[in-house]
């Protein structure tokens, strides 16, 4: 009948211009079942029912005058929002389903049922507002999803349970804050096929990087069981990061951030005798130490949130699914990101932590902030009455009755969740720094404690006791000046290379991979090489927990080293990417887990077994090979072309050589597949011998500290010598002169890597006055020294 048809739509005669008719998250399913499963996506087939039905189910009970009676009395104080919210859905809810409505319902349920072959198939039961998924309002959480519904009478119970949804405390306050018409706003209810994610696994997709904006990498969060325990943040869930434009080629692996999650526990459908269609259980052994998505899963759900943002046009928010029966996996929901597809290109800040207290918690940081205050420890949402404006949030996880209380706080740490998290989305939302997945916070911090919450070091979130230094600086990128001179940033901590992105840098003249190896492997790659045969037990049990899932225990070296490196090549590209070999000193190698037993004790370990020296020794010879399967994996596998192999501490043509040698050995020849080496220019010898230096390597990047320490002979770490310690004095200056000469007269390229053009402008306009090609800089000088550059350039011509 023509009303049935007006109050009860299939997905696939939907699309996005049906927002008023079916509200937002029902009009993008529409969508895609009708213009994307053409292009692979698949969607789980359902239908809708309309706003019409809404208001004739309103109208039919009389509700109109409730709503607005019960509306204007919490607006004029007379009734609070509790008990506003408690009378709208009970009136709701004791309401009778129109006939004509009801049967459409039935029907519709009927056909989908006969379409995928189950009766009484059992269904997802999602709300969504006529007002909702809006670019610029998220309404996160503010109405119910109820799963695994059965049946006809049970469907149409979920269904008056979703408008009456539309009521919730939280909804209410909601619009209020957002100006919404209360009477406006009208609820329909897509009934979808459920996937059997209970035996797969399910989760959230970003086209976006939540944290900085980035747009070209997808972020994936994956949980076992149904997804609700990603979205309301109960479970530390696996998380994974692929760069979209290396995607179009099906022969490269683009997956630069793989992390483990806990996922100590997961949702699943309940029996015919429990009183709820789900219930919650642990997660066995074997699932927690497992990652949930396979690599070819992970570029699949990638392609697919390609592809949605596409067809879109903006940076998208996606719930997905696998069915645990058959291995497919589904879209079950898109709708447009809306915090940081909003926020301005050009201007941003940038926070620096100083001197802290001791570190207390740590977790997944929310936001790129820092901030202090005193510590207010919630179990409930009921406790609101407790809670202290501008105090840090502090509890377990989040769900959407907490919002009114993340409104008022400074920080929000939670002990659960995720980047997709409720926590973490309404977190951004609101502008707030967040630690998510914390662990133990409600245990370890208590009320009233000061403490310093940063998320301004990464992807890691560090909560410290007391007030730290806290440095915010204002960056405005927009109006730069374009420069001869490449100006290009020092990176070492995968963590942050996303954080800079929106810089106009040149690429990345200094990547050091010993920060990579310190933080993200942390074990001495010839420990991993040589575990069997280790007599450390404590090392080798910490390498065991690290290891965990690797048979070969130096993949996991190789895995985590590339991936590490593959995020900071991912900021730049198709830019180049200067990454330098480990530089550690021996004393520094033996620090890591492993390394005691491997490292000679030396009296002065700067001018020791460090560099190049170590690449062919047989002490660090298969360390070193590693390193090369390592760079291998990245530039081929992955697709990181851009990454510019660097030498560092070259003695000697003859080391150069022999360098080069295990390098070809191990799959890196200079020269093919446009695989360019450079050496670093820090020692009198690279500069005295520059053009047979140039005739092995395709560029210098110049160390100004170690070339002044040598070139002076002043150890650059002692305090009595500080006074002496001067990369501008003559003879650093005509070293640096002479080289950038020799470099040029020899076809190679020459930059400078190293702190003095932030610090002295005059040296930067020395640089350029020189001639050199490049200046490398760390992120937070990179506008200054920018400046400095455009102007010397202007004087000089």
């Amino acid at each position: 009948m023509a009303s049935d048809a007006q109050e009860v739509i299939p997905f696939d005669r939907l699309g996005r211009g049906d927002v008023a008719r079916v509200g937002g998250k029902n009009a993008s399913l529409g969508e895609m079942v009708a213009r994307l499963g053409g292009r692979g996506v698949a969607v789980p087939p359902g239908f809708a029912t309309t706003a019409d039905a809404y208001w004739r189910f309103i109208d039919a009970a009389g509700l109109r005058a409730t709503i607005s009676d019960a509306l204007a009395d919490y607006g004029a104080g007379r009734a609070s929002l509790a008990e506003t919210g408690t009378k709208l859905r009970a009136a709701i809810r004791a309401a009778n389903w129109p006939e004509e409505t009801a049967k459409a319902i039935r029907t519709s349920y009927r056909e989908l049922c006969e379409r995928i072959g189950r009766p009484d198939a059992d269904v997802a039961v999602r709300s969504s507002a006529t007002a909702e998924d809006l670019p610029d309002a998220s309404f996160a959480g503010q109405q119910e999803t109820y799963l695994n519904i059965r049946g006809e009478a049970a469907l149409l119970d979920a269904c008056k349970r979703c408008f009456a949804s539309l009521f919730t405390d939280r909804a209410i306050s909601y619009r209020e804050a957002r100006g919404f018409d209360h009477l406006k706003v009208a609820l329909s209810v897509g009934v979808q096929a459920m996937v059997r994610a209970d035996k797969g696994g399910s989760g959230v997709m970003f086209s976006i990087d939540t944290e900085t904006g980035f747009d070209r990498v997808v972020v994936i969060d994956a949980a076992w069981g149904l997804g609700e325990t990603v979205v309301q943040g109960t479970v530390d869930p696996d998380e994974y990061q692929v760069f979209k434009p290396l995607l179009s080629d099906d022969f490269l692996v683009p997956i630069v951030g793989k992390r483990r999650g806990a996922k100590a526990h997961k949702m699943i459908y309940a029996g015919a005798q429990d009183d709820s269609p789900t219930r919650t259980v642990p997660t066995s052994k074997a699932e927690r130490a497992a990652f949930v998505l396979s690599d070819g899963e992970i570029l699949q759900l990638a392609r697919w949130a390609c592809v949605i943002e596409e067809h879109y046009g903006c940076a998208m928010d996606m719930e997905w699914a696998r069915d645990g029966e058959g291995g497919a996996l589904f879209i079950v929901q898109a709708r447009p990101e809306t915090v940081q597809s909003q926020r301005e290109a050009g201007a941003f800040r940038s926070y620096s932590i100083g001197r802290t207290g001791a570190r207390l918690v740590s977790g997944l940081s929310v936001g790129d902030a820092a901030v202090t205050g005193r510590v207010c420890l919630l179990e409930s949402a009921a406790q609101i009455a407790n809670f202290v404006d501008g105090a840090v949030l502090v509890t377990e996880n989040t769900d959407p009755d907490w919002v009114p209380i993340m409104k008022r706080a400074s920080a929000i740490v939670t002990d659960h969740g995720g980047r997709t998290s409720h926590a973490a989305i309404v977190s951004r939302e609101l502008g707030l720094p967040a630690i998510v997945g914390a662990g133990d916070a409600t245990h370890v911090l208590h009320d009233g404690q000061e403490v310093t919450v940063s998320c301004a070091e990464g992807d890691q979130g560090f909560v410290y006791d007391g007030a730290a230094e806290i440095t915010e600086k204002m960056l405005d990128a927009s109006e730069l000046p374009a420069t001869r001179t490449r100006v290009m940033l020092n990176l070492a901590n995968p963590a942050a290379a996303f954080r800079w992105w929106r810089l106009p840098a040149d690429g990345v003249g200094l990547a050091r991979m010993e920060f990579v190896i310190n933080n993200h492997v942390r074990i001495h790659p010839m420990a991993l090489v040589a575990y069997d045969s280790l007599t450390d037990s404590a090392a080798r049990d910490e390498i065991a927990r690290l290891t965990e899932g690797y048979d070969d225990k130096p993949a996991y070296f190789v895995d985590r080293l590339s991936r590490g490196l593959a995020r900071i090549a991912a900021a730049q590209y198709p830019r180049p990417v200067i990454v330098r070999m480990s530089d550690f000193k021996t004393n520094e190698y033996a620090n890591l887990i492993g390394g005691a037993g491997f490292e000679p004790h030396e009296e002065n370990p700067m001018l020791g077994f460090r560099g190049a020296a170590r690449y062919t020794s047989p002490r660090y010879r298969a360390g070193f090979a590693l390193e090369c399967r390592a760079i291998k994996r990245l530039r081929e596998e992955m697709g990181f072309d851009n990454v510019v192999v660097m030498i560092p501490f070259c003695r000697s043509t003859a080391e150069a050589d022999g360098v080069l040698d295990v390098m070809a050995q191990n799959g890196l020849r200079r020269g093919e597949a446009g695989l360019q080496v450079y050496v670093m220019c820090e020692i009198p010898s690279n500069v005295i011998l520059a053009p047979r230096f140039a005739e092995r390597f395709d560029g210098f990047s110049i160390g100004s500290n170690d070339l002044t320490q040598l070139t002076l002979g002043v150890d650059r770490d002692s305090e009595d010598l500080a006074g002496l310690f001067d990369e501008q004095d003559a003879a650093v200056k005509w070293m640096i002169g002479h080289v950038i000469s020799a470099a040029h007269d020899s076809g190679a390229r020459i930059g400078l890597c190293g702190q003095a053009p932030s610090d002295h402008p005059e040296f930067a306009r020395f640089l350029v006055k020189g001639g050199i090609d490049s200046i490398s800089v760390t992120p937070d000088s990179f506008i200054a020294v920018k400046r400095i550059i455009a102007d010397a350039e202007q004087e000089d011509s």
